[in-house]
């Protein structure tokens, strides 16, 4: 018999395979002749023999153990033919894929604030990705131990180191505090730094961390709120005209009802003054007359004693130009 002996074969590969788990061990079971070993796409296989490495085979495919993968390992391919039993051997699968995990901090983190002795708490949400780079150091530090690798054990070692460097970050790169969405580009790229060369320990890389929002106190977030409006406030003629366009162009029945609304108010300050503006004139105009002289008539020779029309329709306040009807309402003038 070959180095395979016994009459039932075996079937080398991940059984149950799940895009969570970074790697899985096929262990404590004989290789028999005639096994084969099954690699899937985004998967490597590594023959360990006695806690050693043997080989790692990175191509898909179905392989004849015996003739396709023996020859290849460092320690199995001296071995003479002869054996009666099968061989005791480990194979570790290796996820190769990127994974995209979610992250969020669990509990408030204290950012150095001016003025806030405890400093400002903030909370953040956003994603990191990552995939095995170093097969062989993740087999030392962790394999060993482990029949399995799961993504929750990579977010766990992740969420660890997180608050810290969080926190060095946003001291370095949020130059202000109250808007930090607008520097968490660069505050990302500094964590992924720093949290790749950290997991690099273990064999896995941080190929990507992105940071989707940050988050203020409720009292914190209110009175960004109430500054913003004010601010909004502050120009009331802007906001009007915009909200009337708006309005308009939606044809918005609220928005059109108070654009009627604040034309009409705006028509009657309007009218409101020229008013006002008449009745001055007609004082002023009253107090220049001079009281007529015994004998004398008010009226100069040549005028026929009708009044002047006035300069704006008090109707609707349309300028008259000395006409006695108003050209827009039809109003008598004199």
């Amino acid at each position: 018999m070959g180095i395979f002996g016994g009459q039932f074969a075996n079937v080398v590969e991940w059984e149950e395979y799940r895009d969570d788990i970074l790697f899985w061990k096929w262990t404590n079971r004989e290789i028999k002749k005639g096994s084969r070993l099954i690699i899937k796409q985004g998967q490597d296989a590594i023959f360990m023999y006695n806690g050693r490495v043997e080989g790692i085979f990175t191509d898909e495919g179905s392989f004849d153990i015996e003739s396709d993968i023996i020859p290849f390992l460092s320690t199995l391919k001296g071995f003479k033919f002869g054996f009666n039993s099968g061989i005791r051997a480990e194979v570790l699968f290796i996820n190769t894929k990127e994974l995209t995990v979610k992250w969020g901090t669990k509990n408030a983190i204290l950012i150095p604030a001016p003025g806030l002795p405890g400093g400002m708490p903030i909370r953040s949400f956003g994603t990191f990705n990552c995939k095995v780079t170093d097969p062989a150091v993740l087999i030392e530090k962790i394999a060993g131990v482990k029949k399995q690798f799961t993504i929750d054990d990579v977010k766990e070692r992740v969420i660890a180191m997180l608050d810290q460097l969080m926190m060095k970050w946003i001291s370095t790169e949020g130059k202000d505090m109250f808007n930090l969405q607008a520097n968490s580009f660069e505050i990302a790229k500094g964590i992924r730094e720093d949290l790749d060369m950290e997991m690099f320990k273990i064999g896995i890389g941080i190929t990507g961390f992105n940071i989707a929002s940050f988050s203020y106190p409720e009292e914190v977030q209110n009175m960004a709120n109430k500054v913003a409006s004010q601010s909004m406030i502050g120009d009331m003629g802007r906001y009007q005209q915009a909200s009337v366009i708006e309005g308009m162009s939606k044809g918005d029945t609220a928005a059109g009802n108070m654009a009627s609304n604040v034309a009409g108010m705006q028509m009657g300050m309007m009218m409101g003054q020229q008013l006002a503006n008449q009745m001055n004139q007609g004082q002023q105009t009253g107090q220049g007359q001079q009281p007529a002289q015994p004998g004398q008539s008010q009226q100069e020779p040549g005028q026929s004693g009708q009044a002047a029309p006035p300069n704006f329709c008090p109707n609707c306040g349309t300028k008259t130009n000395g006409a006695k009807f108003c050209a827009n309402c039809g109003t008598k003038l004199v």
